[in-house]
């Protein structure tokens, strides 16, 4: 029997194909306070105990035109791991452990393998960070995307008991700014990376990045890193007073939201070495080094503020990356001043 609505461009049938796919990846990731199923309406999740007063925070976020790169590149399978640990970092910044992830795939024309590997990835960041993926929207909009293209956002839910909320009042002249590296650009600043790698560089997804040893496609879809492992190990040792994740806006606009009244952060640029990539953008894009810290990370994904003695919990935790000191807090009107900044 023929279908109008599969001539207007949505195919009912390959959705729910698609659904099955997502339904038998999302259960891997679920434990016993999943309370539904794939399919209903609506996601519930008990809320756990053993906190005095939990507060629930959550957020919501893209991954921009990173998806473009996935796009050139035919790779769909770690798309989705950069979404939740961007959203796991942004909850983690008020002390938040995750619990519960939602997602939203739009395309043009549903393509059920394509969107079972953005599913894979998706599936892989909530069991590596502990939540659950408890249901998402797969919408097929015919004439408003490209073929082969599609859209992705999320929306994490996480919660914290009150009296371990980080939020930033406690941090003072004196405190020390450490960074965690991050593994590439992460999930922004692709809107300029693209213009100078392909269309100013003429370099394809397969072609290496001069300097740094990859190519394209391995650099730029290089997965956003989740810092939860290590924040947890760190909390457990040392008070955290105030935590910045590096996205939209880099160092120069991040660091400044986590700030209380009466301060200001001095970051040494010259503490840690700006990865090759950036390096490479900065050159053959010719952006300016305050630019390049307003753009990108430049090697930085996490910033995390301590009291001054807690220099050797920085250095002996368990951390899957090695944390480096990189600035100081200083009496201000919240905002940051960069020290040792380039020439060139």
């Amino acid at each position: 029997m023929g279908s109008r609505y599969r001539e207007s461009g949505v195919d009912i049938d390959a959705a729910n194909r698609a659904k099955k796919r997502i339904a038998a990846l999302a259960r891997e990731t679920w434990g016993p306070e999943v309370l539904s199923e794939i399919g209903n309406f609506g996601g519930l999740f008990a809320m756990p105990g053993g906190m005095a007063k939990p507060v629930l925070v959550s957020s919501v976020d893209g991954v921009g035109t990173k998806l473009k790169v996935a796009f050139l590149a035919g790779r769909h399978d770690t798309i989705g791991e950069d979404l939740v640990n961007h959203c796991v970092n942004d909850i983690l910044v008020q002390g938040a452990e995750p619990l519960f992830f939602l997602d939203y795939v739009a395309s043009g024309v549903l393509e059920p393998a394509v969107v079972a590997d953005v599913i894979k990835g998706l599936a892989r960041g909530c069991r590596e960070n502990g939540c659950a993926l408890i249901g998402g929207e797969t919408a097929e909009m015919p004439g408003f995307y490209e073929t082969g293209e599609y859209d992705l956002a999320g929306c994490i839910v996480g919660v914290v008991d009150l009296p371990r909320l980080i939020d930033g009042r406690s941090i003072a002249p004196g405190d020390a700014i450490w960074a965690f590296p991050s593994s590439g650009l992460h999930t922004n600043g692709y809107s300029l990376a693209r213009k100078i790698v392909f269309d100013e560089q003429k370099l394809s997804i397969d072609d290496e990045i001069p300097g740094t040893g990859a190519t394209a496609g391995e650099a730029l879809l290089a997965v956003h890193r989740s810092y939860l492992p290590e924040i947890r190990d760190l909390r457990s040792r040392a008070e955290v007073k105030g935590l910045a994740h590096i996205t939209g806006g880099g160092l120069l606009e991040n660091v400044p939201r986590v700030l209380p009244p009466g301060t200001a952060v001095e970051i040494d640029v010259s503490s840690w070495e700006v990865p090759p990539l950036f390096r490479y953008l900065k050159e053959r894009g010719r952006v300016e080094w305050e630019e390049m810290y307003r753009v990108f990370n430049t090697g930085v994904g996490m910033v995390v503020i301590v009291g001054s003695e807690s220099g050797e919990a920085m250095r002996s935790g368990k951390f899957r990356w090695k944390p480096f000191p990189i600035g100081t807090v200083v009496p201000g009107d919240r905002v940051v001043h960069l020290k040792n900044v380039p020439a060139r």
